[in-house]
């Protein structure tokens, strides 16, 4: 359920009018968490957090959960507190994407214009299935239908005339629910809310505002442009007010490319050992690589995040002459930022890896380096990491492993150093 501001109750009905507001957005409700009560049916009604152990995030919570307080990315041992009789379910993320491309496939027989945002979030326009399959309002309970019959989850759809909109009424809807915003009515009900609701307003921008006085979307609808423009900015100003008054051009586009993919690790105590946590970032950078070459894509930005024991989250990044998905590439460059990072004494206790500004592997050039040129290292490498997605496929995540790189060098010694031990057999025989 989302956290964000909302209207009041009594202005959810604004009747029945769909004419142009052929735009919904689906999102599926507590989605890691109903996914888990779908294969534990005996925990519904029941407090449930999805997480791992104790110095771990919250991932999702039921509304039972969340009626304690309990919300995404809380740490684990606060969640625990503040609800301790909730029931505690280990994640499992392929269980969650597979029921996630089996909603989406759902939502393409309705049209092909499906934006996926998220995994348990799109948008869809149905300008173009109204004659087929009725308006908006029946579209949207024929999938909410659809969705609970084969997997036993919610969703709640918000239907607008603009992206913006049609994402707050899903968030108004939930959880469970469906709330249509007709266009006649759009800037009337954006008035009702506080200016956090807007897209892009954190807490920050918040603050900027209410120095101008303006504190809610009205007060921001009913200003110039120039005043909005000097609290926040020429370009933020704008868009705002733009939001303000309904105003949302952007189509909604099918084939939505990831922006990045990481992965982060919460270590069981606090680490003092550096060479540990690039250890960690070794196979956080493999598994970054292994997901760009199942999407076939590549990263041309490398980042870091180590979070230190007082709970301070620092960031670095850099990016690539030339785009990647090999993982020892990520993690050369993960290991020169972790080396940079001024952990002020402190020991680590989360890090993460990160590839950023992804493109189309297939129509991305890539320029071979001069070792790559010279001895396909490069290309053997990517060969090689290929080979492990293989055998990871057919026998599972952890069947084999990425090495760092003083275990290869020393392989690569052994190897091309003469054994005496074989010599020895062969006097023997």
């Amino acid at each position: 359920m989302s956290r964000g501001p909302r209207p009041p109750r009594g202005n959810r009905d604004w009747g029945s009018q769909e004419e142009g507001a052929s735009i919904l957005h689906v999102d599926m409700d507590a989605f890691f968490a109903s996914v888990e009560l779908a294969r534990r049916p005996h925990l519904r009604g029941k407090p449930v957090i999805v997480g791992g152990a104790e110095r771990s995030v919250v991932l999702a919570a039921t509304y039972e959960a969340r009626a304690f307080g309990v919300h995404s990315a809380m740490p684990m041992q606060i969640a625990r507190r503040m609800c301790p009789q909730a029931v505690v379910v280990p994640p499992d993320m392929s269980a969650y994407r597979d029921v996630s491309t089996a909603v989406m496939e759902i939502l393409s027989e309705v049209t092909t214009l499906v934006e996926q945002v998220s995994v348990d979030e799109a948008f869809l326009d149905v300008s173009g299935a109204r004659r087929r399959l009725g308006p908006p309002t029946t579209i949207a309970v024929r999938i909410r239908e659809r969705v609970q019959a084969a997997h036993g989850i919610t969703c709640s759809v918000g239907i607008a005339s603009t992206k913006f909109v049609a994402k707050l009424a899903s968030e108004h809807a939930k959880p469970d629910g469906m709330l249509l915003i007709p266009r006649a009515a759009t800037v009337d009900f954006l008035r009702t809310l506080p200016v956090g609701a807007l897209w892009g307003v954190g807490e920050r921008t918040q603050t900027a505002l209410a120095r101008w006085g303006l504190r809610t979307v009205a007060e921001l609808a009913d200003s110039d442009v120039a005043t909005i423009q000097r609290a926040v900015g020429n370009v933020a100003g704008a868009r705002l007010h733009d939001l303000a008054w309904g105003r949302d051009p952007r189509p909604v586009s099918p084939g939505r490319i990831e922006k990045s993919v990481g992965a982060e690790v919460t270590f069981a105590a606090d680490v003092e050992d550096l060479a540990v946590v690039q250890t960690q970032a070794l196979a956080l950078a493999d598994r970054c690589a292994a997901r760009l070459r199942a999407d076939e894509m590549v990263g041309r930005t490398v980042s870091i995040k180590v979070r230190t024991s007082d709970f301070r989250t620092l960031t670095r990044s850099r990016t690539l002459p030339t785009p990647t998905d090999v993982g020892r590439e990520i993690y050369l460059v993960a290991r020169e930022l972790l080396a940079g990072v001024d952990l002020g004494g402190l020991p680590v206790r989360l890090v993460g890896v990160r590839a950023e500004g992804l493109t189309p592997a297939s129509s991305t050039a890539r320029q071979l380096t001069l070792e790559d040129a010279i001895a396909d290292t490069g290309i053997a490498r990517r060969d090689a990491e290929r080979a492990m997605d293989l055998v990871r496929g057919r026998f599972g995540s952890g069947s084999i492993q990425a090495a760092s790189i003083g275990a290869v060098k020393d392989i690569q010694e052994r190897v091309t150093r003469p054994s005496t031990t074989a010599k020895a057999k062969r006097d023997l025989s």
